[in-house]
């Protein structure tokens, strides 16, 4: 008898090849800000040199729009400090210890241009009843109370003037410790220093365009305040156009038709305060609620 038997073939297993490319590692900084510029802070960075660059465009010829166009353009630059400031990239960076410092500096400097903010808005709030009070009396060709109203001018403008002399102590920020090529921190730092630069820049023109103009200033008293108003990190910059067109103290000894007119470019320039007042107050609270931000970064 004879009996099959099955041969079974069995082979070794295949020998294991590593691989010669080294296994690739990653390293995560939980506590930055993405090592390419953030969005916000290119945006950021667009609308700072828009608004360098709004600052020279009429040096010769300010005019009521350009002042507002500013303040227009400092509102939104603060809108995107704030919207940074809410990253929680942003505020993880900004809340290790080596930052505190920078933090207190900052809220100070914007206390300060709160501050002077909140006088500001006291101020042209006087400056536009005395104005209106000033143009019945030129209506009326009242000499005696444009005298008085023409002296309260002089002296409200003076305190405006005076308004530029408060930011001189905002100064630059200490740059962050280095930590690498491409350092974040150093970058975020750099941004916010330009944004308190034009700050102090665009509120100098704001106090400056008002106190330097001769419908509220006697001309005996602008060389003066020119003089006495120079700073070492505040300039204070020139009248605004509308503003030049009316003296009052010139008007009580004007005849009939020239009353007239005048009286008519005072209704505009009254205009022209109130528009300047909103825009005022629109950047005062964007002010508010970036020092607001910088106070969460420390307590949230």
């Amino acid at each position: 008898m004879v009996t099959n038997f099955r041969r079974s073939l069995s082979f070794p297993n295949p020998p294991s090849h590593t691989s010669s490319k080294p296994q690739m590692t990653f390293h995560v900084r939980s506590t930055s800000l993405p090592c390419r510029s953030h969005p916000i802070i290119s945006q950021l960075r667009d609308e700072i040199a828009e608004l360098n660059s709004w600052s020279v465009s009429e040096s010769g010829c300010r005019t009521s729009a350009w002042l507002c166009d500013g303040l227009r353009r400092l509102k939104i630059v603060h809108e995107s400090l704030d919207d940074l400031l809410h990253l929680p990239q942003t505020r993880e960076s900004l809340r290790g210890g080596e930052y505190c410092d920078l933090i207190e500096k900052l809220l100070e400097d914007f206390l300060r241009f709160v501050d002077v903010y909140g006088m500001f808005q006291t101020l042209v709030l006087r400056l536009k009843e005395e104005y209106s009070a000033a143009q019945i009396a030129v209506r009326r060709k009242d000499g005696a109370r444009i005298a008085v109203h023409s002296k309260n001018l002089n002296k409200i403008a003076k305190e405006i003037g005076k308004l530029a002399s408060n930011l001189a102590s905002i100064g630059k920020l200490s740059t962050a410790p280095a930590r690498a090529p491409y350092d974040d921190e150093a970058e975020l730092i750099d941004v916010i220093n330009d944004v308190l630069k034009v700050t102090v820049s665009v509120s100098g023109s704001l106090f400056g365009g008002l106190s330097n103009s001769s419908a509220f200033r006697k001309p005996s008293c602008m060389g003066l305040m020119n003089f006495g108003m120079k700073t070492k990190n505040v300039k204070v910059e020139g009248a605004i156009r509308e503003f030049e067109e009316i003296n009052l103290e010139s008007l009580r000894k004007k005849a009939e038709e020239e009353v007239k007119l005048a009286s008519k470019k005072m209704h505009e320039m009254e205009d022209c305060i109130v528009e300047i007042e909103g825009c005022a107050v629109r950047a005062f609270r964007s002010l508010i609620n970036t020092r607001v931000s910088l106070l969460n970064v420390l307590t949230q």
